[in-house]
Protein backbone atom coordinates (compact mmCIF):
# COMPACT_ATOMS: atom_id res chain seq x y z
CA UNK A 1 0.00 0.00 0.00
CA UNK A 2 1.60 3.54 -1.04
CA UNK A 3 2.13 5.93 1.62
CA UNK A 4 -0.55 9.16 1.72
CA UNK A 5 -0.59 12.52 3.25
CA UNK A 6 -3.43 13.46 5.47
CA UNK A 7 -5.93 15.00 3.60
CA UNK A 8 -7.09 18.77 3.50
CA UNK A 9 -6.00 21.17 5.88
CA UNK A 10 -6.36 18.55 9.01
CA UNK A 11 -2.98 17.52 8.51
CA UNK A 12 -0.46 18.85 10.75
CA UNK A 13 -3.47 17.90 13.77
CA UNK A 14 -3.41 14.28 13.02
CA UNK A 15 -0.89 12.24 14.44
CA UNK A 16 0.87 10.22 11.53
CA UNK A 17 1.38 7.36 13.10
CA UNK A 18 -2.35 7.43 14.27
CA UNK A 19 -3.15 8.08 10.52
CA UNK A 20 -1.32 5.45 9.50
CA UNK A 21 -2.71 3.04 11.94
CA UNK A 22 -6.17 4.33 10.53
CA UNK A 23 -5.64 3.75 7.13
CA UNK A 24 -4.08 0.19 7.76
CA UNK A 25 -6.30 -1.29 9.42
CA UNK A 26 -9.66 1.10 8.22
CA UNK A 27 -10.60 1.98 11.74
CA UNK A 28 -12.34 5.87 11.20
CA UNK A 29 -10.68 8.60 12.74
CA UNK A 30 -12.29 10.90 14.69
CA UNK A 31 -11.60 14.77 15.08
CA UNK A 32 -12.73 17.34 17.76
CA UNK A 33 -12.76 20.66 16.49
CA UNK A 34 -13.39 23.20 18.95
CA UNK A 35 -14.71 26.67 17.62
CA UNK A 36 -16.63 29.54 19.16
CA UNK A 37 -19.99 30.85 17.78
CA UNK A 38 -19.29 34.53 16.29
CA UNK A 39 -21.49 37.03 18.38
CA UNK A 40 -22.68 39.76 15.99
CA UNK A 41 -21.24 41.07 12.33
CA UNK A 42 -18.04 40.72 11.42
CA UNK A 43 -16.04 44.26 10.41
CA UNK A 44 -16.10 43.87 6.87
CA UNK A 45 -20.04 44.31 6.71
CA UNK A 46 -19.32 47.77 8.47
CA UNK A 47 -16.47 48.63 6.12
CA UNK A 48 -18.11 49.28 2.89
CA UNK A 49 -20.92 50.98 3.46
CA UNK A 50 -18.85 53.74 5.84
CA UNK A 51 -16.53 54.03 2.94
CA UNK A 52 -19.18 54.97 0.83
CA UNK A 53 -20.70 57.52 3.32
CA UNK A 54 -17.36 59.33 3.48
CA UNK A 55 -16.40 59.10 -0.28
CA UNK A 56 -19.69 60.83 -0.24
CA UNK A 57 -19.11 63.19 2.10
CA UNK A 58 -15.50 63.86 1.00
CA UNK A 59 -17.35 64.60 -2.33
CA UNK A 60 -20.10 66.91 -1.22
CA UNK A 61 -17.30 68.67 0.88
CA UNK A 62 -14.95 69.23 -2.12
CA UNK A 63 -18.00 70.24 -4.84
CA UNK A 64 -19.06 72.96 -1.79
CA UNK A 65 -15.61 74.27 -1.65
CA UNK A 66 -15.36 74.73 -5.84
CA UNK A 67 -18.47 76.54 -5.97
CA UNK A 68 -17.53 78.99 -2.99
CA UNK A 69 -14.36 79.01 -4.63
CA UNK A 70 -15.13 80.02 -8.13
CA UNK A 71 -17.78 82.24 -6.49
CA UNK A 72 -14.94 84.03 -5.12
CA UNK A 73 -12.69 84.26 -8.00
CA UNK A 74 -16.06 86.11 -9.76
CA UNK A 75 -16.71 88.51 -7.48
CA UNK A 76 -12.68 89.25 -7.12
CA UNK A 77 -13.46 89.71 -11.41
CA UNK A 78 -16.47 91.61 -11.10
CA UNK A 79 -14.43 94.43 -8.16
CA UNK A 80 -11.28 94.38 -11.00
CA UNK A 81 -13.74 95.49 -14.12
CA UNK A 82 -15.80 97.81 -11.95
CA UNK A 83 -12.95 99.64 -10.63
CA UNK A 84 -10.92 100.27 -13.75
CA UNK A 85 -14.36 100.78 -15.90
CA UNK A 86 -16.34 103.89 -15.90
CA UNK A 87 -19.98 103.98 -16.53
CA UNK A 88 -21.67 100.94 -18.47
CA UNK A 89 -24.66 101.78 -20.52
CA UNK A 90 -26.74 99.06 -22.72
CA UNK A 91 -29.85 99.86 -24.13
CA UNK A 92 -30.03 103.45 -23.06
CA UNK A 93 -29.69 102.10 -19.39
CA UNK A 94 -26.82 103.53 -17.47
CA UNK A 95 -25.39 101.68 -14.52
CA UNK A 96 -22.33 102.70 -12.30
CA UNK A 97 -20.30 100.04 -10.97
CA UNK A 98 -18.26 101.98 -8.68
CA UNK A 99 -18.99 105.51 -6.57
CA UNK A 100 -17.09 108.28 -7.97
CA UNK A 101 -14.46 109.64 -5.79
CA UNK A 102 -16.02 113.62 -5.61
Amino acid sequence: MAHRDPPGIIAPHIPADAYRRAEATGQPVVIVVHTTDQTGRPLREYLYPIAVASAGAIGVFTTIAALLALLDFAVHTAIAIGSVAGPVSVGGITLRLTRSKD
